[in-house]
């Protein structure tokens, strides 16, 4: 059955994954900032929301998945306004939180098959962008192939959610 607040986790999902991916693409620095701005918002009110539910479902791996997703999502929102250059060093420390997040809610067979696949070639992605960058190629969250290749497995990610979120 379907809650408020698994319709609010849904639209934060929905929010964070459209403006997260459009910020991706823009180029003026203000406008890809204030997309970024409100797609981490958005996400962290998911997360938070999607945390508190899979605990009282008692699924603890999933909430754990959930709350690292939350603390990853948070430096990168507090990297944002620094500009590109500047936000590495958080946006390192957030996509590497994302990673671990999609290992540990992908664990548990909470979720189907394809959406548990999405997440884990997410994490690939974000972990092998993490060690490219602690090992000196000057990678901005904006480059490509990565980070880019990730950021589309992970709005596909999240569409698996919310599709089971709203589901009856």
């Amino acid at each position: 059955m379907r809650s408020n607040l698994d319709i609010a986790a849904a639209i934060g999902l929905a929010v964070g994954g459209a403006f997260g991916l459009a910020g991706t693409f823009v180029s003026s620095a203000p406008l890809r900032e204030t997309l970024w701005a409100i797609d981490g918002v958005a996400l962290v009110v998911a997360a938070a929301l999607l945390t508190m539910k899979y605990q009282r479902l008692g699924n603890d791996c999933v909430a754990a998945g959930f709350l690292t997703f939350l603390a990853g999502e948070s430096l990168l929102l507090a990297g944002n306004a620094a500009g590109l250059e500047a936000s590495v060093p958080s946006y390192i420390g957030g996509i590497s939180l994302w990673a671990a997040a999609l290992v540990l809610i992908g664990a548990a067979n909470t979720f189907a098959l394809w959406m548990r696949l999405t997440g884990f070639i997410a994490a690939i992605l974000f972990v092998v962008t993490v060690a490219m960058v602690l090992w000196g190629a000057p990678l901005l969250p904006t480059s490509a192939p990565l980070p880019a290749a990730g950021y589309p497995f992970l709005v596909l990610t999240f569409a698996g959610w919310i599709w089971t979120l709203l589901k009856r």
